[in-house]
């Protein structure tokens, strides 16, 4: 099965055991939102009725949201077709940042836009597999991970021979650009995968992911790359990392073997730089890496936790309604684990939530409305507590 999400981990992009990601550009209604890529192809994007609450794909209207959704709001399609996830806000919520590809052998570009779904425009080199895509809160710089200084070919695939498994590409490195995608800098040059990585909203910190010391591990550094500092130690998989909005904490995902079989499994894998995503949980911890505490015991894949502005709650995707199942839906629940509530309710994924600083907004990927089965796209609404 190609393709199946790979932020790898890189982010997750990675629709879990069965979602598969097909490219294809989606031909809208006349008078769509238009973008022209890097190649040189056309992608036209369909407008929205905002009257009826739907989006005009022209076959017909086609409603996003479910009635049982009762956090989300007036909602838009942000792309339409291929493989698009991960979208961030910038710190003034006016763009969004966030990877995609348009075909089944080509790997991911990070690109920006508006929320309106315009000006998009790719900001990473063009050449390799890139991941995980960041705005710095000032605005000045972005935060992405690439594989390009390994050279400009689309790196090999996991080995699915293996069933399922991530891989966590050696090749990738941190850099950070202009916002126009220029001024390139790279800011790792250690062995092994570095990635998900995600800026404080003080700008000073980076917590990310990273191989170097032959386990997937979260660490934390300066904003210019020094100072680095390793949080976590256990065996096994913790990555995905974001900071509470005062900076005080850490939300991640992990996955840690338990039985002497997982172990071995895992120890097999990793040194192929690869990993089989097997019960992921959801875990928050202080940002010195201290107080670590599990928040979900679902026994599945809960994965891409955000915390809300407030502090006090985190948006995470998961199959816990049925942790092997294929579906994923968003839900909330507190920092001490209590409240948990489910968002989502569409029969197609749901993940890679964000609220916009000021909480009125949530953008996320999905399959619903899709053109094409499979394809993923980018959706933002606004929030209704």
């Amino acid at each position: 099965m190609k393709n199946k999400i790979i932020c790898t981990v890189s982010c997750l992009l990675v629709l879990w055991g069965g979602v598969q990601w097909k490219a294809a550009a989606q031909q809208g209604a006349g008078g769509g939102i238009r973008r022209e890529t890097r190649s040189g192809k056309e992608l036209r994007f369909a407008p929205f009725d905002f009257a009826q609450g739907r989006q005009n794909d022209g076959q017909g209207a086609a409603a996003i949201l479910l009635p049982e959704e009762k956090h989300l709001r007036n909602a838009r399609q942000l792309t339409f077709g291929g493989e698009n996830a991960e979208a961030y806000f910038s710190a003034d919520n006016k763009q969004l940042i966030f990877q995609s590809h348009e075909g089944e052998d080509k790997c991911d570009q990070i690109y920006t836009m508006d929320l309106e779904g315009k000006n998009m425009r790719m900001v990473s080199t063009g050449d390799g597999r890139t991941t995980c895509a960041y705005f710095f809160p000032n605005g000045k710089k972005i935060l992405y991970s690439s594989t390009h200084k390994a050279g400009p070919k689309c790196p090999a695939p996991p080995d699915y021979s293996k069933g399922y498994v991530w891989k966590l590409y050696p090749e990738f490195e941190l850099y950070t650009a202009k916002p126009n995608g220029t001024d390139v800098k790279q800011l790792t040059n250690a062995p092994g995968y570095d990635a998900e990585a995600t800026v404080s909203r003080n700008g000073k910190k980076i917590v990310f992911t990273s191989l170097r010391t032959g386990d997937p591990e979260i660490y934390v550094m300066d904003a210019n790359g020094k100072n680095v500092k390793q949080l976590t130690h256990e065996m096994g998989y913790d990555g995905g990392p974001f900071f509470s909005p005062d900076g005080k904490q850490i939300v991640y995902r992990a996955a840690h073997p338990e039985s002497e079989a997982e172990k071995k499994d895992y120890q097999d894998l990793i040194q192929t730089s690869q990993l089989r995503p097997t019960r992921l949980e959801i875990y928050v911890m202080d940002a010195d890496g201290s107080n670590k505490r599990q928040l979900t015991k679902a026994g599945g894949g809960s994965f891409a936790p955000f915390f809300h502005p407030d502090g006090k709650r985190i948006i995470f995707a998961s199959n816990l309604e049925n942790p092997r199942g294929r579906n994923f839906d968003l839900y909330l629940i507190n920092v001490d684990g209590t409240g948990l509530e489910r968002v989502t309710y569409s029969p197609e994924f749901d993940s890679f939530p964000m609220w916009s600083s000021d909480g009125k907004k949530l953008v996320w990927a999905s399959n619903r409305n899709a053109a094409k089965r499979g394809d993923t796209n980018i959706f933002i609404a606004d929030w209704v507590d």
